[in-house]
């Protein structure tokens, strides 16, 4: 008797021959079981989410630094009280510091957060600079503000700081480098333009200078001023608050952007990974949910003089004893780091301020500053932080080359990294897997990006005036008696239903709800269950995911059209910009900072000393000078360069400072820049007369000039004419023609 059985495509079976309820039975109770255990783990991952937030609340100086602090000045003990303190990084083991490097001093954000996301892990802007030799030091800060701290408290606070680290590394070669993380970075830029002379090269990553910048259906949260009626609502919030202002509010404003990630995606991927997200997770929330506190006056002045009013590049900001803070002061090399993908502060935003200062290339020459931008493709504006992939490339690449950015000459560049894969010759002198080149740039590169529109400047100057006008009304009408009404206990209970703080409430062992979550996590991690990769449910469930974010971005970018629809209607209406006091016509609300006649005579008598020193100098000087003339002829200078002037200079065994020879390379770049005539007809004066110490002049230029490649083009016309001023003059060949001629010598000398 043989077996039969129903073909494998007959009605009402399945490959296995089950029905297709039956077979899906399996999948489905396997689903079940995995999606249970995952929420009740899920639960708990919030729990401790929450418990770290009232552990980390409960300590003086919550931190997320995964490297050992020492403290060094505590900002709370200064004649002006802060609540800011200076640390020393202890760096990572078998990590050696070199004392000649200069000093790397983080300066982390206080925009809501708690401090140490410049310090979040091993590859990041501590970890990158440790690892290249640099002592490191980071400011952070306490949650709550001194009594009365001012911005200007801060930034004073933060000179004291830096004179100390100046006093401890007597030995480096160049004042400290000092990053200013977000919000940290116009601080940093304030201070550097009211005292210069403490800083060497500053980095200021996704760091917010021109508040009225960015483009069009593209950058939200510029317009948020405008669509709340100013900075109104900044006091009442504050006043509420009984003088303090809650971070969670700015951290609302950053969540907002983006409501997909916030209220699913985030939440989404921990609960489908919670047996492998669960630290991740967890790790960045004792960051992103340490709120701080700002002083009401802290946070009015931040909205109204540079959100709303966009006052700091165009140097309306004075300090108490009426010092004007001029970006245009700053003497240190400033390196913008911004990405294409930040929402929060786009490359607009970065950058624009050098078009808020500056109206011509010349005029950034005859400040003798240096701008250097780099703009990434696509990271987000934490990721310019806390991403491990742009601290291995970028914050590397800046740490490793951080005394070349300090001596490039005055003008404007673009960092450009470049894979060492591409490089055919001398890639074995750029340290990491990275070649960054220094591009020069101009003016109209930058406008390219930042697309300044006189019209959205109109708009946003109305938005000032409005604000200003509402502000008013609120501290003459409303202030009063919201202040007498506010007290302690409102000021608490704001807080605790606050966006941020809610959840945090909600899910910790306060609730009676949570009290057996614990426990039932032990249980399920000791039966734990997995739906296999294929499994159908789990397919599904990635397909809804999918679904909901893209309805929330759906819904976002419809939000945010309609937002900005509505903004520059009114703002832009001229009706209301005549009633607030803008002026008809086609005069820019906002004028780019003048020159004043000090300045300018500043510039002429410098000018002057350069060109009476064209013709001074000796063997160093004319190889810089005919280095600089050389690489005149391109548009861009690589790391590599620099690494063959370093080799020269330990074979040489030269007691030249890095100070000395960035004072040098700028006086041969102007004199070449005042006068290429006079300064190029100088070099034969200034070389020595034997020929073997020429030769060994001109093989140093060669070596440095060739280090990224042939020479080739303009640079190689220039390397020609440089040859011929170091080769000396062949002398007459001894023979009848030099016999005359020293006889006629003789007889002019008998007869005289």
């Amino acid at each position: 008797m043989t077996k039969t059985s129903k073909p494998s495509g007959s009605a009402g079976s399945t490959g296995g021959g089950q029905p297709p309820l039956a077979a899906m039975v399996g999948p489905l109770a396997e689903y079940v079981t995995d999606a249970t255990q995952r929420t009740i783990l899920f639960l708990d991952v919030l729990r401790r989410r929450s418990e770290d937030y009232y552990e980390q609340k409960a300590q003086e100086v919550p931190h997320v630094l995964s490297f050992e602090p020492e403290l060094v000045l505590d900002g709370r003990t200064l004649e002006r009280p802060v609540n800011y303190l200076l640390v020393s990084v202890k760096p990572p083991e078998g990590v050696v510091i070199d004392p000649r490097k200069r000093p790397f001093v983080i300066v982390d954000p206080r925009a809501g957060h708690g401090p140490g996301i410049g310090g979040f892990k091993a590859d990041s802007e501590i970890g990158v600079a440790s690892r290249a030799g640099h002592a490191c030091y980071f400011v952070g800060f306490t949650p709550e503000p001194e009594p009365g701290q001012t911005i200007e408290d801060v930034m004073r606070a933060e000179e004291v700081f830096l004179e100390k680290i100046i006093d401890l590394h007597p030995e480096a070669e160049g004042k400290p480098c000092v990053i200013g993380n977000c919000q940290a970075g116009w601080a940093v830029m304030m201070l550097a333009a009211v005292r210069p002379d403490l800083f060497g090269p500053i980095i200021v990553p996704g760091s917010p200078m021109s508040y009225w910048a960015g483009k069009r259906g593209q950058n939200p949260m510029r317009y948020t001023g405008g669509l709340l009626g100013g900075s109104w609502l900044t006091a009442l919030m504050s006043d509420l608050g009984r003088g303090k202002f809650d971070g969670g509010y700015l951290v609302d404003n950053f969540e907002n952007l983006n409501p997909a990630n916030t209220y699913w995606a985030k939440n989404y991927n921990l609960w489908s990974k919670v047996d492998t997200e669960a630290e991740r997770f967890l790790g960045f929330e004792r960051w992103w949910g340490g709120h701080v506190n700002l002083n009401a006056e802290e946070i009015q002045w931040i909205v109204d003089q540079l959100f709303i009013g966009n006052r700091l590049a165009t140097a309306e900001l004075t300090t108490s004893d009426g010092v004007r803070i001029d970006l245009r002061n700053i003497s240190s090399p400033i390196l913008c780091f911004a990405s294409e993908g930040d929402n929060i502060t786009p490359p607009q935003q970065a950058i624009g301020w050098i078009l808020d200062c500056y109206e011509k290339d010349d005029d950034i020459l005859a400040n003798e500053q240096t701008i250097v931008y780099a703009i990434h493709e696509s990271v987000g504006h934490l990721g310019i932080f806390v991403s491990g992939s742009v601290a291995k490339k970028e914050h590397q690449e800046f740490a490793s080359n951080i005394d070349l950015i300090d001596i490039l000459p005055p003008g404007l560049y673009e960092a450009v990294l470049v894979h060492k894969s591409a490089m055919e010759t001398g890639a074995d002198l750029a340290a990491g897997d990275w070649v960054v080149r220094f591009e020069q740039r101009t003016l109209d590169d930058v406008r390219e990006i930042v697309q300044p529109s006189p019209e959205d400047e109109r708009r946003f100057a109305t938005v000032k005036r409005v604000s200003d006008i509402n502000l008013g009304l609120y501290r003459t009408l409303l202030q009063p008696f919201v202040r007498a009404l506010a007290n302690d206990g409102t000021a608490q209970w704001l807080q605790k239903i606050q966006p941020a703080e809610l959840p945090l409430e909600l899910f910790s062992d306060k609730n009676p709800l949570m009290s057996q979550v614990a426990s039932y996590a032990d249980r399920v991690r000791e039966r734990r269950v997995q739906s296999s990769p294929d499994n159908p449910f789990v397919k599904l469930q990635e397909m809804m995911s999918s679904f909901m974010v893209s309805a929330l971005d759906g819904w976002r970018d419809t939000r945010d059209q309609t937002l900005e629809q509505i903004f520059l209607a009114v703002y832009g209406n001229p009706i209301l910009q005549a009633l607030v006091g803008l002026q008809a016509g086609d005069e820019a609300p906002r004028r780019r900072p003048g020159i004043e006649p000090e300045e300018l005579e500043y510039i002429r008598q410098r000018m002057a000393e350069i060109k009476a020193r064209i013709a001074e100098g000796g063997t160093t000087e004319a190889v810089m000078r005919a280095l600089v003339y050389i690489g005149m002829g391109g548009r861009a200078l690589d790391e590599r360069r620099f690494a063959v002037i370093q080799q020269i200079h330990d074979e040489e065994r030269s007691d030249m400072t890095l100070d000395e020879f960035k004072h040098s390379l700028r006086e041969q770049y102007f004199a070449l820049r005042l006068d290429p005539e006079a300064a190029l007809g100088a070099i034969p004066k200034m070389l020595p007369r034997g020929q073997k110490e020429r030769k060994k002049a001109l093989d140093i230029i060669r070596r440095v000039a060739t280090s990224s490649g042939e020479l080739e083009g303009e640079k190689a016309k220039r390397w020609a004419e440089v040859e011929a001023m170091f080769t000396p003059a062949q002398k007459p060949a001894a023979g009848r023609g030099g016999s005359k001629a020293r006889a006629r010598k003789k007889t002019r000398a008998r007869t005289q």
